[in-house]
């Protein structure tokens, strides 16, 4: 399974209009070589640079397994929205408090949907895609505090 998007590369910044004070618009992603037999894509985007620990920027799950892009800002029908640490509902871009931060996107393929209210958050998700999980993939990009402002 491989993750990518056409906003940013592996490694590089995140555009500035994916950041919470700066348009908060979700990327997009595409995936692809998703594996015979899944039945959903679950998606966690998170800041592991956070002062506080790990910080979840965006939680979403059930998203079709035929998916094979996710538009920017964009959510299909079927797929639900787990919080983030902002205690939002849905995407909450990057507002790192100094330095460069790292966005890591995980994508994962599953062999079921998940049975999840909406509001659920990454470690409810994680929990429940433990041994679901037939294949992932990773996109990671920058964003840095002197960009936020």
């Amino acid at each position: 399974m491989k993750l990518s998007s056409t906003a940013f590369n592996r490694g590089d910044p995140l555009p500035r209009k994916y950041a919470k004070e700066h348009g908060n618009v979700s990327p997009p992603l595409s995936f692809a070589e998703v594996p015979d037999g899944a039945k959903s894509i679950a998606l966690i985007m998170n800041d592991p640079d956070a002062p506080s620990g790990t910080f979840t920027h965006w939680v979403t799950f059930n998203l079709p397994a035929e998916l094979r892009e996710l538009r920017e800002n964009e959510i299909p029908a079927g797929a639900i929205l787990g919080k983030n640490d902002y205690g939002d509902v849905g995407y909450g871009g990057p507002r790192p408090p100094s330095g460069i931060h790292r966005y890591f996107f995980h994508a994962y393929a599953l062999d079921t949907k998940l049975k999840l209210p909406a509001g659920a958050s990454a470690s409810d998700v994680e929990q429940a895609l433990e041994t679901h999980v037939l294949e992932n993939a990773e996109l990671m990009g920058r964003f840095s505090a002197e960009r936020s402002g």
